[in-house]
């Protein structure tokens, strides 16, 4: 299916976000968000959300300095 990860349409094969994390290496960051349309999804649910056909995901990783 193709859905957006930060504004860049893929072609995935990811059922639910934890898996599309999985897949791109980044799930296991510690400082990872990620929001699926628009809403912030807490890590804990990442199982539990399902993507469809033109989901919009956003990654965010948290960084230091100053």
């Amino acid at each position: 299916m193709q859905i957006f990860i930060n504004d860049q349409a893929q072609e995935v094969s990811a059922q639910t976000l934890a898996d599309l994390l999985k897949s791109l290496g980044v799930a296991q960051e510690p400082a990872v968000a990620a929001a699926l349309n628009g809403q912030v999804v807490p890590r804990s649910q990442w199982p539990q959300h399902h993507l469809q056909e033109g989901a919009r995901v956003l990654i965010i990783r948290a960084a230091q300095g100053g």
